[in-house]
């Protein structure tokens, strides 16, 4: 792997929730390279383990974490566990996430036709399922910072990373959960820039675009490995045409973790996303 600035995380200890994904598991690959002792967090341990496992081959320093990020108890316990294994935590970064089907409507437009068939509309939408979404983007973001950040204090150099998204300039058709609770998760970023401004905890978030993982493979490709209908859209408004590649988060991650590059950063969402944000459809 080669890493696109020269960031120092020696002595620093990184934190990552959702560390079993594609896009997280690759940044935990990043900061270890740069020597940061890494908590990979992850509710499938197997998962995790992969990214874990590739560290540690190549010389870094991980260990993995079975966490529930709604369940404050536990994350209390796996903070304890990661204090007493790697130090306290220096890096946070809030990668749990994700959708839910019963949180989602079946076409983009509501038209009155719609109520009479099996179509599941907005007025379909399960609320457990709604509130599923929203807790484990929203929530499974605020535990972990109260508990990870307690660790921060009278520390120098500590950085929260959370993870928004594209949802939360734009809301995406058919996910009106997903759309808010990432919306809830960018504004969150900046009240906690006020918050800790006063003890050192810079705070700040990446906003990808469109990245293929695991998660959202099948709505973006059919079975034999075609482009979807919403792949298209999706790829006519994103300027640069393409999906981005996991690696693309690591320039911009490292730069706001940077204490030379970005000391005087904090409370901004930046967006990776191929240029989706500025392109207006005309």
């Amino acid at each position: 792997m080669k890493l696109p600035l020269n960031v120092d995380l020696s002595g620093k200890v990184a934190v990552i929730t959702g560390a079993g994904g594609v896009l997280c598991g690759q940044l935990a690959e990043v900061v270890a390279k740069c020597g940061a002792k890494v908590a990979l967090l992850n509710r499938s341990v197997d998962k995790a383990q992969y990214y874990a496992d590739r560290i540690n081959e190549r010389g870094g320093e991980a260990k993995v974490y079975k966490c529930n990020v709604l369940d404050k108890a536990n994350c209390v316990e796996v903070a304890e566990a990661v204090k007493n294994d790697l130090g306290a935590c220096d890096i946070l970064i809030n990668g749990a996430g994700g959708n839910h089907p019963s949180a989602t409507t079946d076409k983009e437009y509501f038209n009155l036709g719609d109520l009479e068939g099996d179509t599941k509309t907005f007025f379909d939408l399960d609320g457990n399922g709604v509130e599923q979404v929203f807790n484990l983007n929203f929530i499974g973001t605020l535990i972990p910072t109260q508990v990870f950040a307690a660790q921060m204090l009278g520390k120098e150099g500590c950085s929260i990373i959370n993870i928004s998204s594209m949802n939360a300039y734009k809301p995406l058709t058919k996910i009106p959960a997903y759309s808010g609770a990432k919306a809830a998760t960018s504004n969150f970023t900046q009240w906690l820039a006020v918050h800790f401004s006063k003890v050192g905890i810079r705070c700040n978030a990446i906003a990808p675009g469109f990245f293929v993982s695991a998660q959202n493979e099948r709505l973006l490709f059919n079975e034999d490995g075609t482009p979807t209908e919403r792949t298209n859209k999706i790829l006519s408004a994103t300027p640069m045409g393409r999906f981005g590649k996991s690696e693309e988060l690591s320039g911009t991650l490292l730069y706001l973790l940077s204490e030379e590059a970005s000391s005087f950063v904090t409370g901004v969402v930046i967006p990776i996303d191929g240029g989706f944000l500025a392109y207006s459809g005309v």
